[in-house]
């Protein structure tokens, strides 16, 4: 079973990265999803408060429930939707939130319905628990987005879950109200699918609008919300995630947890309360220094001609489509993928970004602008540099 699986490329290419930097090579970073702010001052004093207040001892399986009861009235506040303290499990992060909805669910045989581009953990996870990933690639000019009538066509007897992002990691689109509808009126006729939702980056989001799946007609019953706090408040450290689903599937995910890593520390879960807590508004600076980012990345990728992106509305990545330069050559380096070509862009330039084909599209390459202006100026100056040599 190990063999099958993959190392996280984005791991791997923040592996590399480090590397190379502690050899004094100047390297820039647009590899790693992780906000380079640092965790609000409220929420780091909520941590230090419970550990003045003894949160050291073994928490519940699923969570405190205090803290449970504070996601709950998150769920209701900023999503409509009703989800009990019991129907809700906090992890060691949504990836684990993630990991314990599928490893409880899909069986051998079970086909799971991914849309590419994903974040990279969706089909290896599926692997693990023995299921199918069925890969539905879409377009840029699509905005990277499912439609209903791939996703009609894709279901078969087999098919028992679909998975998706919105905030989309890595392409940053962000599904609206309507075009989930749309969705959940093929899902409604399939009483079997269940879905996950994945919101990790419900709060970067630069539209203004953000919907749920679950808080849908008919979908509440078939829907697991994943959630967490790390992208949002800043909290990658802390290893907080979090599901709201259907009773059963909360006992469920509450079993697996058990049998894996039990809860998360007391102190990071009581950090997390704090930030559920919050006022969205209150990382509207953050939210704000993204939007400034990303308008920066694609005014000067749109100075470079062979490559084409869409206009992400959320998160903090650009997944343009690098293709052309396909076939081309610089020297000793000939690009035929997406790996060849993330692999030129840190031999020759030192910019590190991970390549399209471990978030199941190819054509494209991740590029994460959580890191400051200057840095995404100078490593975009670099890409331009590194692809006019290309011929």
């Amino acid at each position: 079973m190990l063999q099958r699986l993959n190392e996280p490329a984005t791991l791997a290419m923040a592996r590399i990265s480090r590397e190379l930097a502690a050899k004094g090579l100047d390297v820039i970073s647009l590899s790693l999803g992780e906000p380079d702010f640092d965790t609000p001052y409220f929420i780091k004093e909520a941590a230090k408060k419970a550990i003045d207040d003894n949160y050291s001892h073994y928490p519940p399986l699923n969570g405190y429930a205090e803290v449970r009861e504070a996601i709950s009235r998150k769920f209701k506040r900023d999503n409509g939707l009703e989800y009990s303290a019991e129907q809700i499990v906090v992890s060691t992060g949504a990836k684990q939130s993630i990991a314990n909805a599928i490893l409880a669910i899909i069986n051998p045989g079970d086909e799971v319905i991914i849309p590419a581009p994903f974040w990279v953990s969706y089909e290896e996870q599926v692997k693990m628990a023995g299921g199918t990933p069925i890969i539905i690639p879409t377009r840029v000019e699509d905005n990277f987005k499912l439609s209903a009538e791939k996703l009609e066509s894709a279901i078969t007897k087999n098919t028992r879950m679909l998975i998706y992002s919105s905030p989309c990691n890595p392409s940053g689109s962000v599904y609206s109200e309507e075009e989930l509808h749309r969705l959940a009126a093929v899902l409604t006729k399939h009483k079997n699918i269940l879905v996950i939702s994945d919101e990790i980056y419900e709060l970067i989001n630069f539209s203004g609008e953000h919907a749920s799946m679950a808080a849908l007609p008919g979908m509440y019953e078939n829907t697991i919300t994943i959630n967490g706090v790390s992208k949002g408040f800043a909290m990658t450290g802390w290893r907080i995630g979090y599901i709201g689903a259907p009773l059963w599937i909360a006992k469920a995910c509450t079993k697996m947890q058990g049998q894996f890593t039990s809860a998360p520390t007391g102190i990071a879960q009581m950090a997390a309360k704090a930030a559920v807590e919050a006022d969205p508004s209150s990382v509207s600076r953050m939210v704000e220094a993204f939007k400034r980012r990303r308008n920066l990345v694609l005014e000067k990728l749109s100075a470079i001609d062979r490559i084409k992106f869409n206009r992400p509305e959320g998160a903090f990545y650009v997944f343009p489509d690098v293709s052309a330069y396909y076939g081309c050559s610089s020297g000793e380096y000939t690009i035929s993928n997406s790996s060849d070509l993330t692999n030129y862009l840190l031999a020759t330039e030192y910019v590190a970004c991970v390549n399209g084909e471990a978030f199941g599209d190819n054509n494209c390459i991740r590029l994460a602008y959580a890191t400051s202006e200057d840095k995404i100026l100078e490593a975009v100056t670099r890409i331009h540099r590194a692809l006019d040599k290309l011929r």
